[in-house]
């Protein structure tokens, strides 16, 4: 009986420790607030380049909602546990962060935890921006404290228990998160580096192209081998691409400067707003991610020369579906096979990634909701046939151009994939925001 009280005062130090630790992990504290810098303490050209970064860095497509001012959030991201409405990043004092220091600022990018100490769930995608660097970081500030103030207060986000608390994330963060910088490959060339900073960085173009985990991470084993983002499949950014032309840098910065190129087609869905901001920005930034992303995509396969790939496509066999093969007469190829070059015809589909890869989901989501046009840009321009065709009559479509224009097995599940896309597409265009077009004047990029 003598050895009670010592067990208990064990037990009671063991708690108090695992409780002293816990609370070091979830604690932050706060930081003091400021009064909004003026504009005019900061200098153009650093806002110059604050403007590029945050272009790369996609954000007005996140923290903008549909019919809402730029920058101010509101925007819903669907996640797996539920939604998480974007935060508003105008310099608003109350609703946004006009009370924040560039420390806070920099504490948000590097470890996801806001002025006020509250950890921020990872939609904010704070594992890619531990890479970017003070410089960067400070020309971002300047951006953002110098753009219109908009109160916006926040909307309460819709998780399931426990993740609604946001103490959990301190946990995902102890999993997942990693305080490393970028380090320069020393055997590799400025370009490449400094793409791959930006790729790794500020672009967080893993955050789409990479398959994630139970709990939301991204599957650091299997970097850009393919994601999801709002109904579309991201595609493989690796030597695991079904692309039927390989990609090579040249293509990969016409690709992402114009948003299309005649060996591959038209960006479209989340990838449509990415190239619209990274046309705003400098050739040497866009042409430093082609050469990356050139350079990890691998060798090109022996069998994607264009002239090879459009050698493989036969008429339309007896097999094929007849439904379809009428469907694509009278509504498709008239572009498509009118022999004019992108970006005013059709993409050949044998060249279409949409077409071979394993996933129809993009193929039906361009099916159903069209290219729209681009104001005062001359784009590419394809209708939607939501309105106009079944699921039944695209579910035809997408089989016929799948046995027409590709080697590839038959899909399965193309009705599901078809009635998911269609009330997919009903509810982003009633949340998100168009892709913006680039100024028609490029020396309008030089400007803050």
């Amino acid at each position: 009986m003598a050895r009670s009280p010592r067990i208990i005062a064990s037990i009671v130090a063991v708690a108090l420790i695992v409780g002293a630790a816990a609370f070091a992990v979830v604690w932050r504290p706060a930081i003091a607030a400021i009064e909004r810098p003026s504009p005019a303490s900061f200098d153009p050209a650093v806002i110059k380049r604050g403007r590029e970064l945050a272009a790369l860095g996609n954000c007005n497509s996140c923290h903008t909602r549909q019919g809402g001012q730029d920058f101010a959030g509101g925007l819903p991201v669907p996640t797996p546990f539920g939604v998480i409405y974007s935060s508003n990043i105008t310099p608003d004092p109350e609703t946004g962060i006009g009370q924040w220091s560039e420390a806070a600022f920099a504490r948000a990018m590097m470890t996801g935890v806001d002025r006020e100490g509250r950890h921020l769930y990872p939609t904010f995608p704070y594992d890619h921006f531990t890479n970017v660097t003070d410089e960067d970081d400070r020309a971002l500030y300047a951006f953002l404290m110098t753009r219109p103030p908009v109160h916006a207060p926040a909307r309460p986000n819709e998780l399931m228990f426990p993740l609604d608390q946001r103490p959990v994330i301190a946990g995902w963060k102890l999993l997942f998160l990693r305080g490393e910088t970028f380090r320069p490959d020393p055997a590799k060339s400025a370009e490449w580096n400094h793409g791959a900073y930006l790729v790794d960085g500020l672009a967080h173009c893993g955050s789409c192209h990479t398959p994630r985990n139970a709990l939301g991470a991204e599957r650091a084993s299997a970097q850009f081998a393919g994601g999801e983002a709002d109904n579309w499949r991201a595609y493989a950014l690796n030597d695991r691409a079904h692309a039927p032309v390989s990609w090579n840098a040249e293509s990969l910065y016409a690709y992402l400067r114009n948003g299309w190129h005649p060996d591959h087609g038209t960006a479209r869905g989340p990838m449509a707003e990415v190239v619209s901001n990274l046309s705003t920005v400098s050739d040497r930034d866009v042409r430093a991610i082609a050469i990356y992303m050139a350079d990890i995509s691998g060798a090109p396969k022996p069998e994607s020369d264009r002239g090879a790939v459009l050698a493989q496509v036969e008429p339309a066999s007896a097999q094929a579906d007849a439904a379809g093969a009428a469907i694509y007469a009278a509504a498709c190829a008239s572009c498509h096979e009118s022999g004019r070059p992108l970006p005013y015809g059709g993409v050949n589909l044998a060249l279409s990634t949409a077409v071979t890869s394993p996933d129809p989901r993009n193929l039906a989501n361009t099916v159903l909701s069209g290219v729209a046009a681009v104001a005062g840009e001359r784009s590419p321009i394809m209708p939607g046939f939501a309105d106009s065709m079944t699921d039944a009559q695209v579910t035809s479509l997408l089989n016929y151009l799948r046995a027409r224009f590709s080697k590839e097995q038959p899909w399965t599940g193309v009705e599901k994939t078809v009635a998911d896309a269609r009330r997919s597409q009903t509810a982003l265009l009633q949340s998100s925001v168009g892709p913006r077009n680039a100024p028609a004047d490029p020396s309008q990029r030089d400007q803050p």
